[in-house]
């Protein structure tokens, strides 16, 4: 069985962000880049079917500052072969862009499954599963949080709400958007981590250039402009109810 998982980096939410003079962008002078969580979910939920049955997993991701950090703890946790992706990703790229560049390298590697995360935080231009399944050919299914394999298909466990649980199956080799993997994303200890960096190689693998079209273009990036702010009512309860319906009867409603 061979396993690929397409990860990527995303801003770190718990940092402030600051636009960029250009106003279209973020500023990436104090930008903070982590791996998107659900990507993790996707490399944990590779190495879990590894361990359950046998394969070999490989992880690819675009050359972007802090993503050997990122490919060398994925090597710690198990994973067999770190591929980075070397072309013009410095200011990021969409995910367009960013399918069409890991179907070629993907491609190559004549995966049977290949995993991602079902979303990101800055994903503006739909979520790249999808794409990448149309650009390889093979069948896709997202919101995944469960995965068996099973005489050349994969058996997938989808949630929905109200606590219901959905089983469907589809033809390797196949994409899937992983959600959340059967268990957390395991931590590995900075000494493994360094001990990986040791043991493990990076390959590399130039792409063409970064085609963007079929995306969304950002015209304006800006903070959101403050409107009304809340008002506090003091009182006991029936002076809170009596201005309640006050405010009400000024706003038409009653």
């Amino acid at each position: 069985m061979n396993i690929v998982v397409l990860v990527k980096l995303v801003p770190d939410l718990v940092e402030e962000l600051a636009i960029d003079a250009n106003g279209v962008s973020l500023d990436p002078t104090y930008l903070r880049l982590i791996i998107n969580e659900s990507d993790d979910h996707a490399v944990e939920q590779g190495i879990l079917l590894k361990e359950r049955g046998g394969a070999t997993v490989s992880v690819v991701a675009p050359d972007m500052e802090g993503i050997d950090d990122v490919l060398y703890a994925a090597a710690a946790k198990g994973v067999d072969r770190l591929i980075k992706l070397a072309g013009d990703f410095g200011d990021g790229v969409n995910n367009h862009a960013l399918a069409r560049a890991a179907a070629s390298a993907i491609r190559e590697l004549q995966p049977d499954l290949v995993l991602t995360g079902v979303q990101a935080t800055n994903d503006l231009d739909g979520s790249v599963g999808p794409l990448l399944a149309e650009y390889l050919g093979m069948p896709y299914v997202g919101y995944v949080a469960g995965v068996t394999l099973s005489a050349g298909k994969v058996v997938v466990h989808k949630e929905y709400p109200g606590g219901l649980i959905g089983e469907m199956a589809a033809t390797l080799p196949a994409v899937l958007g992983v959600q959340a993997a059967e268990q957390p994303p395991r931590y590995v200890a900075v000494s493994k981590v360094r001990q990986a960096m040791k043991s493990s190689s990076l390959e590399e693998q130039a792409v063409a250039e970064l085609d963007s079209s079929g995306s969304v273009a950002v015209s304006r990036m800006f903070q959101p402009e403050a409107a009304g702010r809340a008002t506090m009512l003091e009182g006991d309860v029936e002076t809170v109810a009596a201005r309640l319906v006050e405010i009400f009867k000024e706003a038409g409603v009653l």
